[in-house]
This record gives structure tokens, C-alpha cells and sequence, in this order.
């Protein structure tokens, strides 16, 4: 019973995908999925409990998708030009996939506890993570995923807006290097103090969050953390960019 329950299901998402992927978002509907998978909607209803359900389960689906994509991404011992690939990995994903993207990231349903969704969002963090332990991370790594997801988020759905003939084929560079610029020291011009400062509090930061210590009691490095987060965000590239204690939507 289970078994066919559970082949039954994954047919429904198969024919939910198909009809998503073929004719976008708004041809999702119970009544067309239903038809697609040759099953009657109450059978969607006792799967799925209603359409958001439908909808929730079927982001997921899109999820897995890109999180077996992400995880074939071999990393190399330059973690900047890691995080290249890994951003543009993610615009060749909504771009040849606009109906799931507009669903999973569109929709904020990445936000909903997805666990493939979460775990895209925990790989950019170990990505720029290894960024700062590499010392040319010029904020916390916090605010740095933040920054780049909402930056990739937002040239995404921007170019999926618009028709593809019109469409500026080196905006995702362009995007894609000016956040490089401002998170590390790649190219950047503001070699000061301000930017030595924050990149060691950042490598610091994430020495501290692996290595730990038993020099110091668990307060004493929470309190550490803290303020090396604080020093990391006090940089000059840190200054004009919302810190995680301001409250911005951001996870990847």
C-alpha cells in the first residue's frame, strides 16, 4: 500500500514538473495535474492535503533538482572562482528552468524549510566561508551570503521578466563581479586598514567556529563570535550593506 502510494505521488509530481517546465506556472491547476498524471483530484487532495501542498511539494521536487546539480560542483583550491561557478550554475538553472524558479524562489517558498532548499542555501555559506578562512573575505560571512543570494535572486527573476530577445547577455557577469568586488579582495581597490581588519576578523571568525578552544567557556565564545562579526561588518566594504542584524530577508 505504501509503495503504491509512493509511486503514485511521484507520478504526480513527474506529470507536475512536465506541465511546469512546458507551459510555466500558471498552468498549474489540480484539474490539469490530475489529467497529466491520469489520476482524479481527490487523489491529489489525500496526497498533497490542497494545492499549496501540491505547490510545496513540487518546489521541493525542483530543489533536489538543483541541489544534485550544485553537489556535482567539484571544488578547487581558488574558493572565488568556486563561487563563479557556483553563481552561474544558478542562473543557467532559472534560466532554462524559469517556471521552477519563479515557484521555488519566486514564491519565497525556498523560506518554507524545504530541506533541499535549505541545503542550497548552507553550500553558498561553506562556499564563502572557505573565502574567508582563505583571508579575502571583507565581511562577515553571514552578511556575504546574503548579499550574493539576493543579488543572484534578483538578476534571475530579472531576466526571466524579460524576453529573452531582449535580454543583455552580460548581466549575470556584470552582477556576478561587482558582488565579488564588494565581498572580497579581488579586485578591490580599498586596501586599508578598514579591509585588512575585516578580513581577519572574518577568518578568525570561521578558525573560531571549527577549531573552537578550551581556553575560553561557551559565553566567552559566543561573546567572541559576536564581536569578530561586528569587526568583519565594520569594513569599508560592510558600510553601505544591511547586516544580518538588521534584519534582511537573506538565505541562498
Amino acid at each position: 500500500m505504501w509503495e503504491r502510494t509512493a509511486n503514485t505521488r511521484e507520478r504526480v509530481l513527474s506529470a507536475a514538473a512536465d506541465l511546469l517546465s512546458r507551459e510555466g506556472r500558471a498552468a498549474i491547476s489540480t484539474r490539469a495535474v490530475s489529467a497529466a498524471a491520469g489520476v482524479q483530484p481527490p487523489t491529489l487532495y489525500r496526497l498533497f492535503g490542497d494545492k499549496d501542498g501540491l505547490l510545496d511539494a513540487l518546489a521541493a521536487y525542483g530543489f533536489q533538482q538543483y541541489l544534485r546539480e550544485k553537489q556535482n560542483l567539484e571544488e578547487t583550491d581558488d574558493p572565488i572562482a568556486d563561487l563563479r561557478r557556483s553563481w552561474d550554475l544558478h542562473v543557467e538553472f532559472g534560466l532554462s528552468r524559469p517556471g521552477f524558479y519563479v515557484l521555488m524562489y519566486g514564491e519565497g517558498r525556498y523560506r518554507g524549510g524545504i530541506p533541499a532548499g535549505l541545503e542550497t542555501i548552507a553550500i553558498l555559506r561553506r562556499n564563502i566561508a572557505r573565502v574567508a578562512t582563505a583571508g579575502r573575505l571583507r565581511m562577515s560571512v553571514e552578511s556575504a551570503t546574503q548579499l550574493v543570494h539576493a543579488n543572484g535572486l534578483g538578476v534571475v527573476l530579472s531576466l526571466i521578466a524579460t524576453p529573452p530577445s531582449e535580454r543583455n547577455p552580460e548581466l549575470s557577469t556584470l552582477a556576478r563581479e561587482h558582488v565579488l568586488r564588494a565581498i572580497t579582495t579581488v579586485g578591490s581597490g580599498d586596501q586599508g586598514e578598514g579591509t585588512d581588519v575585516a578580513c581577519r576578523a572574518a577568518a578568525l571568525r570561521e578558525a573560531l567556529r571549527h577549531g573552537g578552544t578550551t581556553v575560553m567557556t561557551r559565553s566567552e565564545r559566543a561573546l567572541l563570535a559576536d564581536w569578530l562579526d561586528r569587526l568583519a561588518d565594520t569594513g569599508p566594504a560592510a558600510r553601505e550593506t544591511p547586516s544580518r542584524r538588521d534584519g534582511p530577508d537573506g538565505q541562498n
